[in-house]
């Protein structure tokens, strides 16, 4: 059985979103409670944050250098990890307290699609976005709680996504010219009560790992939905993983801290920390949005 060690006890009140960097060899990451992106080297265990005004749910590295942020108004881009904000797109959820963006990723031709949360839970009116790069923002789906687990199959034919607190995952067709989804099924229905799935990734078999939050483990699914492996972790609340190193064959989970409270904390004290494991097979390049 695989054993995961921490990496960086980075304290993340709800770290999210690890994307791995081959430009630079680095792993970057968010924390949505505190406004952070974080970038981490492995090599040399230094870790930098950089803090915005509003949450950044996810991002994207762009082709041309700096990100992609999906924040808590709508999209924005940065040119450097230090560079100034600038809103891009409609701003689709302003004036929206309780719905922000949440987890997203790159297709082949450079478009991101991230999907929002209601952070109320006061109704299912979550949705997976498109953005072009020329900064078109089109609503793909409604209907969700929490839209997490965003990634593509190898061959992006399939885009996968997760409702979390529905402990489902689902599969969609996916047209790569225009980027249209169609044809929503079920991909995997976890149990109620013993962990719902958040971030993801997909390996270059296919298969898909997901983040078991409050379930204290990551599993790897295959590419028909079944239960291939399981990775136990030393904390309840592992948020997502990611596929990085030189060799895309380390895994990268972060984790959270928020809502436990003093006993809790005490039981797993590196809760919020950063972990790794290695795998067999090597995770998919991420794609630079293309704006």
């Amino acid at each position: 059985m695989r054993q995961a060690r921490l990496v960086a006890d980075l304290q993340l009140t709800l770290g999210e979103g690890p994307r791995w960097s081959e430009r630079e060899q680095v792993l970057y990451l968010v924390d949505i409670a505190k406004h952070a992106l974080v970038r981490f080297d492995p090599t040399t265990g230094q870790t930098r944050r950089r803090l915005f005004d509003s949450p950044v749910g996810c991002f994207a590295f762009r082709r041309g250098g700096g990100f992609v942020l999906a924040m808590a108004d709508g999209f924005a881009l940065i040119d450097s990890f230090e560079g100034p904000v600038m809103p891009f797109g409609a701003q689709v959820t302003e004036g929206r307290a309780d719905i922000r963006f949440n987890d997203g990723r790159t297709d082949a031709a450079g478009r991101f699609f991230a999907g929002t949360v209601n952070t109320q839970k006061s109704a299912s009116d979550a949705g997976l976005y498109r953005l072009t790069p020329e900064g078109a923002v089109t609503q793909l789906t409604t209907g969700a709680l929490t839209c997490n687990g965003t990634a593509f199959s190898p061959d992006g034919r399939t885009l996968y996504h997760s409702d979390t607190p529905q402990h489902a995952i689902y599969a969609f067709d996916f047209e790569p010219t225009m980027g249209e989804i169609s044809n929503k099924r079920v991909f995997h229905q976890f149990p109620f009560g013993e962990g719902r799935p958040d971030g993801a990734s997909v390996d270059r078999e296919g298969c898909y790992w997901t983040a078991m939050y409050d379930g204290g483990r990551v599993v790897r699914l295959s590419p028909v939905g079944e239960i291939l492996e399981t990775v136990v972790l030393p904390v309840t609340r592992p948020t997502m993983i990611s596929l990085g190193g030189p060799d895309l064959k380390t895994a990268y989970v972060t984790s959270a801290r928020q809502n436990l409270d003093a006993e809790a904390l005490a039981l797993q004290p590196l809760a919020g920390g950063l972990f790794s494991f290695a795998v067999a097979v090597p995770g998919l390049s991420e794609v630079d949005f293309a704006g």
